[in-house]
């Protein structure tokens, strides 16, 4: 990561791993280049409904990291 964070890992808090777990190290960052990718296209199209579904899909992929990184951290019970 940079001094100058992406948007992608602003949106996914790539700082934050507390535990320092690897794999979710590394599934941030697999969603933050996602979300990065989708960002330049969004800031690129003029289509207001292309721009809607860039949105949505980093609306998306925002939720699907959070629930893969509370899959990953889960406590056994």
């Amino acid at each position: 990561m940079s001094d100058t964070p992406t948007y992608g890992e602003i949106a996914v808090g790539f700082d934050f791993n507390p535990g320092g777990n690897t794999k979710v190290s590394h599934v941030k960052r697999q969603y933050a280049d996602i979300i990065d990718d989708l960002h330049d296209g969004l800031l690129e199209s003029s289509d207001e409904l292309q721009k809607h579904e860039f949105e949505q899909a980093i609306d998306h992929a925002k939720i699907a990291q959070m629930l893969a990184v509370k899959a990953i951290t889960r406590k056994k019970a």
